[in-house]
């Protein structure tokens, strides 16, 4: 399991993570033609891909149906450039950013403006048990867990299921959810940003079904679309989702530390690492949100003690995806039969 420096904050912690920012602050300057490359080989082979699995239809449907889950990557990815355009961390001109950011929320089915805002909520309460809801995974206390009815530990145990989590959550969330600006229902403009992504999406499935009918719809857009969304899903769990993860109240809740020692270091092989766009050194990047995804392995080179910090391998993410409860007292996350033995 990963490890922190601790189970409980210190000031000396709280120093060194803002320490760290001074330094990071030394990576944060985009390269426009860094930040072009990385867009032209994630979009190219993500068109290509869509092409290629549409003149597969004449052949077979199911070498469509396999060149969609290949691109599901490349979808990931794009995923991740629009997360970067989101931190403006991908262009310096924002204004430019932000309209690659809501271009690449159509293809993601992310309204863009929401999902930046709630997204921001996360960085500035990422580990502070009284800001949770937006933009995180649902975790209770043990505490919580246990003042809740029969019924409501129920609920909480199915959300928690990794077939609802992993499975039936992530389309439920990009094909459904993601419609409407749940959370910031009474402001204009994430109406309107929900509303002219949807205008966009039903004007493309639109020219698909009309030049193609109902099968590349079927056979490629729902399957990368879903897969996109099911490891992008995993992805954000494994991030924040470990034993030793930081919550805190209010009152001894830092922003600095929690980014530091609430996010993991996912270390993944090379290929995954570069599909998903190095989001697994996730520690780095929530301490300092504005260094682009392709700097983060630098940071990394340059500062080798980062690299063991909540280092967390493919292996033990898996044993991670059973815990589900925040013990206050221990400083761990536990599963349920964990809870019931501290009991």
């Amino acid at each position: 399991m990963p490890q922190n420096s601790g189970s409980a904050r210190s000031h000396s912690d709280v120093k060194d993570a803002r320490d760290w920012l001074k330094i990071l602050s030394r990576y944060r300057d985009p390269d426009a033609r860094r930040s072009t490359f990385e867009l032209a080989v994630t979009l190219g082979p993500f068109l290509a891909l869509w092409a290629l699995a549409w003149l597969a239809l004449s052949i077979s449907p199911w070498l469509t149906f396999a060149l969609s889950l290949c691109n599901a990557a490349f979808l990931l990815r794009l995923f991740a450039i629009q997360h970067d355009c989101g931190h403006g961390a991908f262009f310096k001109n924002r204004t430019l950013g932000d309209a690659l950011g809501r271009v690449l929320g159509v293809l993601t089915l992310t309204p863009y403006d929401v999902w930046r805002r709630s997204h921001s909520i996360h960085h500035a309460s990422s580990g502070n048990l009284g800001r949770r809801g937006i933009g995180d995974i649902h975790t209770l206390t043990v505490t919580e867990y246990r003042a809740r009815s029969a019924f409501g530990r129920l609920k909480y145990r199915l959300y928690r299921n990794p077939i609802v989590l992993f499975g039936l959550g992530p389309g439920y969330l990009y094909f459904l959810q993601n419609r409407l600006p749940l959370g910031l229902m009474a402001n204009a403009r994430y109406w309107f940003s929900a509303m002219a992504t949807n205008a966009a999406i039903f004007v493309a499935l639109g020219a698909i079904f009309y030049f193609g009918g109902i099968m590349p719809i079927l056979l490629i857009f729902v399957p990368s679309t879903l897969l996109a969304a099911m490891a992008g899903v995993w992805l954000f769990y494994v991030q924040h989702q470990f034993e030793a993860t930081n919550w805190e109240s209010d009152d001894d809740w830092d922003l600095h530390h929690a980014a530091l020692h609430g996010s993991s270091h996912y270390v993944l092989p090379s290929v995954l690492q570069w599909l998903s766009a190095n989001i697994g050194i996730h520690h780095v990047h929530h301490l300092y949100s504005r260094i682009p995804f392709y700097r983060l392995p630098e940071v990394l080179r340059d500062h080798a003690v980062l690299s063991d910090n909540n280092r967390m391998t493919i292996r033990e993410s898996f044993a991670n995806a059973r815990l589900h409860l925040w013990d206050e007292r221990s400083k761990r996350l536990l599963s349920f039969a964990e809870a019931r033995a501290v009991a």
